[in-house]
């Protein structure tokens, strides 16, 4: 790798500021001042800047208890977003796998791994996502068991062409519905019990695939074990 781009990877410096890092002398490789950008570095070399030891950021999985209020996404608004909830280096690299709304609290995971993030999100793998629904109207009898029959045939939601796939909905009290989804259209929670007649008041996501937030606390993360990424 660059030297440059490895200042780029390891620190808040951009390319063109790591650039004028070494005109001025600031970095060492092997004890050596370097001040040539096209060095090439590799993970048998210490490089340091100020003298302090640098080192790459290595692929990361996290899963974080998002409180409402909080958005998933890269850009600044109004609400503060879910990667200014985590205290790690080059947090701005780390993706929401599968978005909340801004209301909506429960499980996110974030990663900087693409091709995991696909496999948890594309719907032919199949990777179940449970939410627990807090209903404006009770659902029971006769009413539920058509609900319950239309989830699981799929809704056809206004704006879209094709109908949602199979869900899988439970009623754990009168107005709190535990829903289970195999993909992730925009706000298709509500939008499907809006296509009923009902109305969605509270939303929280328990689990993806066979990840839940056990005793998290909301507003706090913590990394994915190995047994964990391994299992999508």
């Amino acid at each position: 790798m660059r030297l440059d781009r490895f200042l780029s990877e390891t620190t808040e410096l951009t390319r063109s500021l790591a650039k004028k890092a070494l005109h001025r002398g600031e970095v060492r490789v092997d004890g050596e001042v370097i001040k040539n950008p096209a060095t090439q570095v590799g993970e048998a070399n210490r490089v340091t800047w100020h003298d302090e030891p640098l080192a790459l950021v290595g692929l990361r999985y996290l899963m974080l208890h998002k409180p409402a209020g909080v958005e998933c996404t890269a850009r600044r608004t109004l609400y503060p977003r879910a990667i200014d909830l985590i205290d790690l280096p080059k947090v701005e690299r780390l993706q929401p796998v599968g978005r909340l709304d801004v209301d909506t609290t429960g499980l996110v995971l974030l990663t900087d791994d693409g091709q995991w993030s696909h496999r948890v999100t594309s719907p032919k793998h199949r990777c179940g996502k449970v939410y627990r629904v807090t209903l404006d109207e009770p659902l029971a009898g006769q009413a539920l068991a058509r609900v319950v029959e239309a989830f699981a045939e799929g809704v056809l939601l206004d704006g879209e062409e094709s109908p949602t796939r199979p869900a899988e909905l439970a009623m754990r009290e009168p107005t709190v519905a535990e829903l289970t989804l195999f993909e992730g259209k925009y706000h298709q929670v509500k939008r499907m019990f809006a296509a009923v007649g009902n109305h969605v008041v509270a939303l929280h996501r328990e689990s993806i695939g066979p990840l839940s937030l056990g005793d998290l606390p909301e507003g706090e993360w913590r990394e994915l074990t190995a047994e964990e990424i391994a299992a999508f």
